[in-house]
C-alpha cells in the first residue's frame, strides 16, 4: 500500500490531517503534470493564456473567500442597468438589508443597478463582490471599490463558478440575458447535482410579473411538453415579497445543515436528530428517490473528515443521484418536522 492510499513508510496508518496533506500534495502534483503535457502537446499561445489567466483568477478569489467560509452567502443576481428609483432596486435593498442582519453576506456582481442595490442594502462590511471587467462597465460600484472583499475578474465563466461555488443561496431580481443565463445556469446545475442543493428564489418587487412570466414558460411548454419533471418546481420559489424571500433562504437551514456524499452514500447533516416517527414517515413516502437499502439516523461517519460538524446527527442514504427535486422535498420535510411539504402540487394539480 502506498502511502497516498494511508500508511507511512513504516506501514503505520496514517492520521487525518497526514492523509489530507498527502493527498493535497498528489492534487498540486496533477496541476503540475496537467502543465508539463500542455507543453508536449505543443498548446497555442492563446490556450495558454486563457489557462493561465483562469487559474490565477480562481487562485486569487479562492485566497479572497477563503477567510469567510464559516459564514452564510446569499448571490443576489439581476441587472446592471435598474435605476435607483425603480421598484426592484429598492427590493434589493430592503432584501440584502435583511440577509445582513440575520449574519449572512450578499455576493453581488459588484457593478451597478441590482448588484448596487444589494451592496447598499448589505453594507460594505458584508458585501462581497466578484466584478467582471468590460470595454464599457469596468469599475465596481462605489459600495465594494477597494474593499479587501473584491475580486475582479476577466472571464464570465471563472466568475459564475464563484458566483455558485460560494453561496448558500441565489436571488434572481428581474434582468436581461446575462441574469437569465445566470438563473438558468443555477437551475441547471442543481437540477443535475452538480451543484448540492440550496435555496433559489425568484424575486420581484411588489405587484410585479417578470418571473411570473417566466414560470408560465417553464410550466408550458417546458412541463406541459415532459421537458422537465413537476418536482423540478421544487428547486425554485417565485415570489414578489422580500419577507417570503428571506423565509425561503432561511427555513431552508432551520434544521438542514449541509450534504456530502461519502463513497455511495448521501449523508445529510441536519442541527437536530430526525425523529423517529419522522424517519418512518420518510421511509414510506421516499422509498422512489433510494437505490438501495433504507434510510438511516446515524452520527458522522468515519469517512468524514469536518471535525466542526462532527456534533450534527445525519441522515444516511444511498440516493439515486436522480430525483433531484424529490431530495428538495425531503429537506423541505426535514425543516418542517412533518412529511407535509412533499405532498405539494406546486399549482400543476389544473
Amino acid at each position: 500500500m502506498s502511502r497516498f492510499e494511508g500508511t507511512d513508510s513504516d506501514d503505520q496508518p496514517l492520521g487525518k490531517s497526514e492523509r489530507r496533506g498527502f493527498e493535497i500534495n498528489q492534487l498540486l502534483d496533477q496541476i503540475r503534470e496537467t502543465a508539463d503535457k500542455l507543453q508536449r502537446d505543443e498548446a497555442t499561445r492563446g490556450d495558454l493564456k486563457l489557462l493561465s489567466r483562469s487559474l490565477k483568477e480562481l487562485r486569487y478569489a479562492f485566497k479572497v473567500f477563503t477567510p469567510y467560509r464559516d459564514k452564510r452567502k446569499v448571490t443576489i443576481f439581476g441587472s446592471a442597468r435598474t435605476r435607483e428609483e425603480h421598484p426592484n432596486y429598492q427590493a434589493a435593498i430592503v432584501f440584502a438589508e435583511k440577509m445582513a442582519t440575520a449574519g449572512w453576506l450578499v455576493i453581488t456582481g459588484a457593478g451597478g443597478g441590482i448588484m448596487e442595490a444589494g451592496h447598499r442594502g448589505a453594507g460594505r462590511a458584508a458585501a462581497m463582490g466578484l466584478n467582471i471587467m468590460l470595454p464599457f462597465e469596468q469599475s465596481a460600484n462605489p459600495v465594494i471599490h477597494g474593499d479587501e472583499k473584491l475580486v475582479n475578474m476577466k472571464y464570465f465563466f471563472t466568475r459564475k463558478l464563484m458566483f455558485v461555488k460560494e453561496c448558500d443561496a441565489v436571488v434572481c431580481l428581474p434582468g436581461g440575458f446575462g441574469t437569465l443565463d445566470e438563473a438558468f445556469e443555477v437551475l441547471t446545475l442543481v437540477q443535475t447535482g452538480k451543484r448540492d442543493l440550496f435555496p433559489i428564489v425568484l424575486l420581484d418587487a411588489p405587484g410585479g410579473t417578470y418571473w411570473q412570466k417566466l414560470d408560465a414558460f417553464i410550466r408550458d411548454p417546458l412541463h406541459a411538453d415532459a421537458l422537465i419533471s413537476p418536482e423540478d418546481f421544487a428547486l425554485y420559489k417565485v415570489t414578489d415579497q422580500v419577507d417570503e424571500a428571506v423565509r425561503e433562504v432561511e427555513q431552508f437551514y432551520k434544521v438542514y445543515h449541509s450534504m456530502r456524499y461519502v463513497r455511495k452514500q448521501l449523508v445529510i447533516r441536519t442541527k437536530e436528530p430526525v425523529s423517529s416517527q419522522l424517519l418512518a414517515e420518510i421511509q414510506r413516502e421516499f422509498q422512489d428517490i433510494l437505490s438501495e437499502g433504507e434510510f438511516e439516523v446515524r452520527d458522522a461517519l468515519p469517512q468524514e473528515d469536518e471535525p466542526a460538524l462532527a456534533e450534527m446527527s445525519r441522515l444516511v442514504f444511498t440516493f439515486n443521484r436522480r430525483n433531484i427535486g424529490r431530495l428538495r422535498m425531503l429537506i423541505d420535510c426535514i425543516n418542517a418536522g412533518s412529511i407535509e411539504p412533499a405532498s405539494r402540487d406546486f399549482g400543476l394539480s389544473d
